[in-house]
């Protein structure tokens, strides 16, 4: 009897130190400290870091990432970095929301700041930057820094203000880019119309309009193809952010506060679905990359990012169709349309660099090191050269080296190819013209949310669904509650909301209900043998 009791104390005892494991592998990253800046880098201690990164699948820029380490680690022989390639930033996002459960990070990841909004809502999840910034020995330009540091009046102050939010730098900029509308002019000018030095909203819808004739033979007149979609929009949440900002209309306050479903977004939203009805108008998402159609003679306007060059034109060094399906035009490259030339208003997007809190602070100093080390310019200018990335420093940006590539744009098609160096100079011209949303814990949903707009709209008008006042009260509804919108997530600064559960905290979860289920019913057996006996 006495053993019986021991062997069902010892089993729940060992149920119960099982499922307190699974709860604390799912919090984990709860009970990190606040960074603290130690007093010195303690360079005999060996260390390693894991650096996650977004490549595109592009050798090259792969190639800088591992030169960039190596060279690195020739500097600091004690810091051994290991480099984790993504091909797109989502995936990131989302690796990193599983491994917060799990207190596994990396340690320096690129990724973007509405990302790291969401990020923080975890307990010291994401190191604030400011002390790092300011020490005098390991900070931006500090004397005990192994390599010529840039100071933190050398990086664009546009682009470092981007990643301060809550009081707190929590990133730097590693590249920028904003969005560029790819004119296949040869068409425009076919069609009778000259192109404008800033495009506008008006021009772009008559134009792609006028662009729909068609012949006896039923294809479109000015490019002899039975296929032609005019104008083409990749990223359709830049496409309304812009347009709202353009037309000083309410987006999101700083606070969280959602203001995009509004009377501007309405009118905005009417005039899309007329043009996505005539067939004038489409989106990624609905028919594919614009650079395709461009540069097979089906669009006559692509806006893509300006990181996204090296894919459009006819002599586009990375252009995804066939010879035979290429034809030859003119491109211009300009900025996005506005409502207003004389006062352009344009995205500033492109990857930043945060670091994630650690429990041994000499790891997260390494972790600094590095990242600050992805703003010297042998990697900023090589990187910038891959694209249509511009590099984040002035240091860079004013160099010799930089400023000669920028000069011999057209003298091949690959490094000094036209297009990229004409996307890469929109955005120096333009610096002062970009801006950027509120980031709050919720606005990568918004985000998604206003581009959702859009797309709802044209596939319903090409659906042969009315869009009226009806379809707005409903799209604005659906939109809200598919994105969380209408349940203060994003507004509610108490409510730590991470999103949906990653699958390993689910399973830990499960796992931990079922422990306890096992528990409960151990219990009760072994309460009735006992009374059995």
């Amino acid at each position: 009897m006495i053993k019986r009791k021991k062997k069902v104390r010892f089993s729940m005892l060992a149920l119960f130190l099982l499922s307190a494991a699974l709860l604390a592998g799912c919090h984990g990253s709860r009970g990190l400290d606040a960074f603290s800046m130690p007093e010195e880098f303690d360079e005999s201690r060996e260390l390693e870091i894991t650096f996650w990164a977004k490549n595109d699948t592009n050798k090259t820029q792969t190639d800088i990432y591992e030169r960039a380490i190596a060279d690195f680690e020739r500097l600091y022989p004690n810091i051994k970095v290991n480099l984790r390639l993504y091909t797109n930033y989502g995936d990131i996002y989302n690796d990193v929301i599983t491994n917060i459960a799990t207190n596994t990070t990396p340690n320096v990841c690129i990724t973007y700041p509405d990302h790291i909004a969401t990020y923080l809502t975890g307990t010291n999840v994401v190191v604030p930057l400011d002390e790092l910034f300011a020490d005098e020995r390991y900070g931006f330009g500090g004397s005990e820094v192994h390599f010529d540091s840039v100071g933190q009046e050398e990086v664009v102050s546009r682009f470092l203000e981007e990643g301060a939010f809550d009081g707190h730098y929590y990133a730097i900029p590693f590249m920028r880019s904003t969005e560029a509308c790819y004119v296949n002019k040869t068409y425009v000018e076919a069609l009778g119309y000259t192109l404008p030095d800033v495009l506008t909203w008006d021009f772009i819808w008559e134009v792609s309009e006028a662009a729909l004739k068609t012949g006896a033979d039923g294809n479109y007149l000015v490019n002899g193809q039975n296929v032609l979609i005019p104008f083409i929009y990749k990223s359709t949440d830049n496409m309304m952010i812009q347009m709202l900002y353009q037309r000083n209309a309410d987006y999101s306050t700083p606070e969280g506060e959602i203001l995009l479903f509004n009377d501007t977004t309405k009118e905005l939203l009417y005039t899309i679905a007329e043009h996505g009805k005539s067939r004038a108008f489409s989106t990624f998402k609905i028919s594919s990359y614009p650079a395709n159609f461009l540069n097979a003679g089906q669009c006559i306007f692509a806006v893509d990012s300006t990181a996204g060059a090296t894919w459009m034109g006819t002599d586009a060094p990375l252009r995804d169709i066939s010879e035979d399906k290429l034809v030859r035009f003119e491109t211009a490259v300009l900025p996005v349309p506005q409502f207003d030339p004389d006062v352009p208003r344009m995205i500033s997007q492109g990857p930043s660099v945060c670091l994630f809190n650690k429990e041994d602070p000499q790891e997260v100093l390494a972790s600094w090191l590095f990242a600050q080390y992805l703003l010297t310019n042998d990697v900023q200018i090589a990187y910038a050269e891959t694209e249509g990335y511009i590099p984040v420093t002035l240091r860079a940006q004013n160099s010799a080296e930089y400023t000669d590539y920028l000069a011999r744009g057209g003298e091949d098609h690959a490094l000094h190819y036209e297009i990229k160096i004409q996307a890469a100079k929109l955005l120096i011209d333009n610096t002062d013209n970009t801006f950027v949303t509120p980031v709050f814990n919720g606005s990568a949903s918004l985000r998604d949310a206003a581009g959702q707009l859009i797309e709802t709209t044209v596939k319903a008008v090409r659906r042969g669904q009315t869009v009226d006042e009806a379809f707005m009260e409903a799209l604005y509804a659906d939109t809200s509650s598919l994105y969380r919108l209408d349940q203060g997530g994003a507004s509610a600064s108490e409510k730590k909301d991470l999103g949906p559960l990653p699958p390993t905290a689910v399973i830990l979860l499960v796992s931990l209900a079922v422990v306890w289920v096992l528990i409960i019913l151990y219990v009760v057996l072994q309460a009735k043998k006992t009374k059995s006996y």
